[in-house]
């Protein structure tokens, strides 16, 4: 199956103003015209995350205005491709109406040791935290798996009892290891709200669900598989956590979420503010919000695009749009040598979506 076969073909016309078309004719209304985008690469310092101590992508400016295309460097050209589809619909037709005019976020606490953990969590804001574990290989040593503990404890101490506390484990256990350590990591959170992605496979993440009595989310076996809807025929999980990115865009997951019918947490992909715009946008469009989403994420940015970045106020963040005034004065401290790294990837990716008949001519013009 191709890696951009997946996008659904049902489309709930509620997300849409009578304006707009519904996102598949969206889709194909790029193929049919000739595309001129302005295209400024970015990169900021990050606290440490994924590995990585620099965010980098690319900011596009169309008629409807500012779109973030920033796959990771780990993803290959087809799966990034969708990224970029996803940014050429928002800079095209801009983002869809919402229903609400605020999101309620959680904290994300990185893999750092338990002071830091409590640092961060207190002041959040937050009355949610998504903390992140089995950060270091082996994932189920006595070791790292005391220091998750410490951290989830420090978390839990510095919000109060009454505080909501998700994992975020990345598919790096074996069922097993998750069967064995869910216990004691839902005991140390004083009960978890529940646990991302434990496991890599749907297979598995279906079988740790049957076995444990925390509710599961899937992030990865939505966004990185060929069929997203797996998920919910195999009854693998109680929660979808969603991000528009990788998905193909703000109306691409809105397809999706309708499609799956089941409890969505929009999550960033750890963007500039005006990546998390479009994610704001997708949060404030759904019908239902049971969830604080993966949206506070600025806090682990050094630096920004803008001079007026979106932060969570007592727990919230308000939706509005975001004039990327720092982006030229970023831009031209980039390296050359990354500037032309990204250059060379839009190219493959913009040649990915024209052959498979998802865009026409045109292309970028790099500021």
């Amino acid at each position: 199956m191709s890696q951009l076969g997946h996008y659904p073909k049902y489309v709930n016309t509620e997300h849409f103003s009578d304006s707009e078309l519904p996102a598949n004719q969206h889709l194909s209304s790029l193929a049919a015209r000739s595309l001129d985008l302005r295209a400024y690469v970015f990169n900021v310092p990050i606290t440490k995350f994924r590995g990585i101590t620099q965010r980098s992508g690319v900011l596009l400016q169309g008629e409807a205005g500012w779109a973030e295309v920033s796959p990771f460097w780990d993803y290959d050209d087809s799966y990034s491709a969708r990224w970029l589809l996803g940014a050429i619909d928002h800079a095209v037709h801009g983002l869809p109406p919402a229903i609400r005019s605020e999101v309620p976020v959680n904290a994300t606490i990185p893999a750092v040791d338990s002071q830091r953990a409590f640092a961060i969590a207190s002041s959040a804001g937050a009355s949610t935290a998504k903390v992140k574990v089995a950060d270091q290989q082996p994932y189920d040593s006595p070791q790292n798996v005391a220091q998750d503990l410490a951290r989830l404890e420090a978390v839990r101490d510095a919000l109060g009892a009454d505080a909501k506390i998700r994992i975020d484990v990345n598919a790096r256990w074996e069922s097993d290891t998750a069967l064995k350590l869910i216990p004691l990591y839902d005991a140390a959170a004083g009960g978890l709200e529940y646990v991302e992605q434990p496991v890599e496979t749907v297979a598995d993440l279906a079988y740790v669900r049957k076995k444990i009595d925390v509710p599961i989310a899937a992030d990865e076996s939505i966004r990185r598989a060929e069929d997203p809807y797996l998920v919910k025929k195999m009854e693998a999980a109680d929660v979808v956590v969603l991000k528009n990115q990788p998905l193909g865009g703000v109306r691409a997951t809105l397809d999706l979420a309708a499609e799956l019918d089941m409890p969505v947490v929009v999550s960033s992909a750890l963007e500039s503010s005006v990546g998390l715009r479009a994610g704001l946008a997708l949060a404030a469009a759904l019908p239902d919000l049971p969830f604080a989403c993966g949206l506070a994420t600025t806090s682990l940015l050094h630096e920004d695009v803008t001079s007026k970045p979106l932060v969570p106020i007592h727990g919230v963040i308000e939706l509005r749009d975001v004039e990327p005034d720092l982006i030229e004065e970023n831009s031209a401290r980039v390296p050359a040598d990354l500037r032309a790294q990204w250059e060379a990837r839009l190219s493959r990716m913009w040649e990915i979506l024209r052959s498979q008949g998802l865009l026409a001519a045109g292309g970028l013009t790099w500021g």
